[in-house]
């Protein structure tokens, strides 16, 4: 008898435990198609910019013409031959804001972003240039799921905790039990 509880126990316990992994492995799959790897090169200088501000768009081992487009500066094409150009961003660009910039080469396509930061690139206001450097965006990289935690708040963490916790106080429990029949 006292096997048949073990087993149940392990059972309950493999079970609960397995019913956690799905939610963690669907973050994985989704993040696997949006991977961005290319058989070219390209960035952005600078990643952050002030609103009206001018970014190198660069791009490295393409063989032929290459669009780039976001929705916060025109169009621009690097023609086969030419390593970068530049585009000037929109003034009316949202301080703060991460805008995606879009690389076409021959139809294969990477992406990066471009953070407006606050404050204006004019010479004009010169404390304002100053609070550019000294109050920094406050965003972090985005840099995708960053591990076995991305995506979890302390809330989520301690509920899952609690619940495999439960599960493992209650397998404990019913193994360690004694009916009355085991009393002899």
């Amino acid at each position: 008898m006292r096997a048949i509880r073990v087993a149940s126990a392990a059972l309950l316990t493999a079970t609960a435990l397995t019913l956690t992994i799905p939610p963690a492995s669907a973050n994985v799959r989704g993040d696997e198609t949006n991977n961005n790897i290319t058989s070219f090169g390209f960035r952005v200088t600078p990643s952050t910019i002030a609103a009206g501000g001018q970014v190198t768009l660069s791009v490295d081992g393409c063989e032929g013409d290459t669009k780039v487009t976001s929705g916060i500066f025109d169009d621009a094409h690097i023609p086969k031959g030419q390593a970068s150009t530049t585009a000037q961003v929109f003034w009316d660009a949202k301080p703060g804001a991460m805008y995606e910039v879009t690389f076409d080469c021959k139809g294969e396509t990477g992406k990066t972003d471009l953070t407006i930061a606050t404050g204006r690139p004019d010479g004009n206001n010169n404390h304002q240039n100053q609070n550019q450097h000294q109050n920094p965006v406050n965003k972090g990289v985005k840099a995708g799921i960053g591990g076995s935690l991305g995506g979890l708040d302390l809330h989520e963490i301690a509920l899952g905790s609690a619940l495999i916790l439960g599960t493992l106080a209650t397998a404990y429990y019913k193994t360690r039990r004694r009916t009355g029949e085991d009393r002899s």
